[in-house]
């Protein structure tokens, strides 16, 4: 963040920062920022007294949205994954929650999922239900970033919410004093408490894999699965919930929490990762892989022979478990996936895809606004590998995913079929994949004389509204007759999406094709209509197209 100069900052204990800094922070319904050193030209923006400011900013919107009194007492949870600067923030947070007067409970090492749920449970015992949670993380972000998500019983906060804590956290940040930052510091040295609220957690997700077999003690008896959590909070999952199943770990890597995740990201849309956990399954002759990103709200897996369950795959899979408990129920889904997967859901499953917008938040919404209106669904699931269901409070839960296949695994075995993981490749059996796929990232320079001043959004709404008017002049082309996101374009066998990125200065695109030559045309329709932008980026593209010709 870059200081400014200010009459006022001499009175206060902090370099002087004015809204904006702390809008920058602000990633959709996220907060990130650089938390440590070490990565040249990324200075530091996620400081301790930030955070704190941040803390007491929630607290304030949290005393509002409440409806609570000044004397009454609200309780927050703070968890984190294995980032390096994960204590000291965890340190500041609880700092800023105490000095604004609220009941601190801090979890340590836990998982997003967890965070949100510990709003739901009751149990005095573990300080249960708490009124607000603080998840100290950046999902799959390197070493130096941290961020912070935030929940409280009616599921995490939306993008205006987080525009509100925010710029009450600018006002309190630069009212701080030396006095006041150290009353917050005695507060919350005497009034922390510390739970282990993570068994309380995975006790919950071993309790319904037994439910789903019929009570079973040990349903995943005789069953090989290894978890890759790449050194993020994922490693829990075995001794916590397979172990204690029946499941056989052996082979299982990276399940040790390190912040500079030594081993690959931790993050199953990255082909490393996914390349180690398909190596650690056939290595280890395992009947099923599971792996995690750093916060554990995404997961993917891998059945016997190597084959992954991500993306589309995945979407898949959760969509036939999940139609087998409710027929015809509508599946929503954001909108990069593929034009077979619809084919899939509702040809070979009986159900309805629901293509939405790219943004977990936003596919969950869209589930939840949907049975609002009386359109029934049970599951919205991102290709990220962000997945929610109804069942389970639309949280999305990377754990809960493969509890989900876990009980598909243990339901087959205690009815007295077996297979292994077959069984779950034999669920999405008939789903048409694309020959080939790629995402381009067209960036748009916000600097250049093109944008007449004007915002990126703008720019990038123009070059989406000129290559709609060029698509229809194009008899190969056709138009998604229902899209939500960017421009959605069927032709030559398969499809292109163009659209805006949530946050960032680009337009991905991205393609899908059964032949090179047909991406290519696709790709040459795109060029056509956007080559006359002097402000967008279009390398990536002519770098594509000159290297398939």
């Amino acid at each position: 963040m870059a200081a400014s100069a200010s009459a006022s900052a001499s009175a206060t204990a902090v370099p002087y920062l004015d809204k904006t800094d702390f809008l920058r922070l602000q990633n959709g319904s996220d907060i990130r920022g650089v938390a440590v050193d070490g990565v040249e030209g990324e200075p530091i923006s996620l400081t301790e007294p930030v955070a704190e400011a941040i803390a007491a900013g929630f607290a304030a919107w949290l005393f509002e949205r409440k409806k609570a009194a000044a004397s009454q007492n609200l309780r927050v949870s703070i968890g984190h994954d294995s980032r390096i600067s994960a204590k000291l923030l965890q340190n500041a947070i609880s700092r800023g929650l105490a000095g604004a007067g609220l009941e601190v409970v801090q979890y340590g090492l836990a998982s997003t999922p967890a965070m949100f749920n510990s709003t739901l449970t009751k149990d005095e015992a573990f300080l249960c239900p708490v009124d607000g949670s603080i998840m100290i993380t950046a999902s799959h972000l390197p070493f130096n970033r941290n961020g912070f998500k935030f929940f409280t019983n009616a599921g995490g906060l939306g993008k205006t919410d987080i525009k509100d804590v925010l710029e009450r956290a600018a006002d309190i940040y630069n009212q701080f004093t030396a006095e006041s930052l150290a009353n917050s510091e005695r507060k919350a040295s005497s009034s922390i408490k510390q739970v282990d609220y993570m068994n309380v957690y995975t006790s919950d997700l071993v309790k319904a894999v037994r439910k789903a077999a019929g009570s079973i003690e040990k349903p995943l008896g005789g069953f090989h699965i290894v978890v890759d959590a790449g050194n993020g909070a994922g490693g829990f999952f075995v001794k916590k919930v397979l172990e204690p199943l029946g499941a056989f770990t052996t082979g299982s890597q990276f399940l040790e929490p390190d912040g500079l995740f030594p081993n690959h990201i931790p993050n199953p849309e990255d082909k490393t990762a996914m390349r180690a956990i398909t190596k650690a399954v056939l290595q280890s002759r395992a009947d099923l892989g599971i792996i995690f990103d750093t916060d554990v709200d995404r997961s993917a897996a891998v059945d016997f022979q190597g084959r992954e369950f991500n993306r589309n795959r995945l979407i898949a899979l959760m969509a036939a478990i999940v139609l087998e408990e409710h027929p015809g129920t509508t599946i929503v889904t954001d909108s990069v996936t593929s034009d077979g997967l619809t084919t899939f859901i509702e040809n070979k499953l009986g159900g309805k895809h629901h293509r939405f917008k790219r943004g977990y938040k936003n596919v969950i919404d869209e589930a939840i606004r949907l049975n609002s209106v009386g359109e029934e669904s049970h599951l919205a699931i991102e290709t990220s590998g962000h997945g929610a269901l109804k069942e389970n409070h639309w949280l999305d839960d990377g754990a809960y995913l493969m509890v989900k296949i876990l009980n598909k695994l243990a339901s087959v075995r205690a009815s007295g079929m077996d297979g292994g993981s077959k069984v779950l490749t034999d669920l999405i059996e008939g789903l048409q994949e694309p020959a080939l796929s790629l995402e381009l990232r067209l960036k748009i320079n916000q600097n250049h004389p093109d944008l007449k001043g004007g915002s990126f959004r703008e720019y990038g709404e123009t070059v989406l509204k000129q290559l709609e008017k060029s698509i229809g002049s194009d008899p190969n082309l056709r138009k998604a007759p229902v899209n939500y996101e960017g421009v959605r374009v069927s032709g030559y066998g398969g499809w292109f999406l163009l659209r805006l990125s949530l946050h960032d200065p680009v337009l991905p695109l991205n393609i899908e094709a059964p032949t090179k030559g047909d991406a290519v045309k696709l790709a040459l329709a795109v060029l056509a209509a956007v080559k006359d932008f002097a402000g967008l980026d279009i390398s990536a593209l002519d770098k594509y197209l000159r290297e398939a010709s």
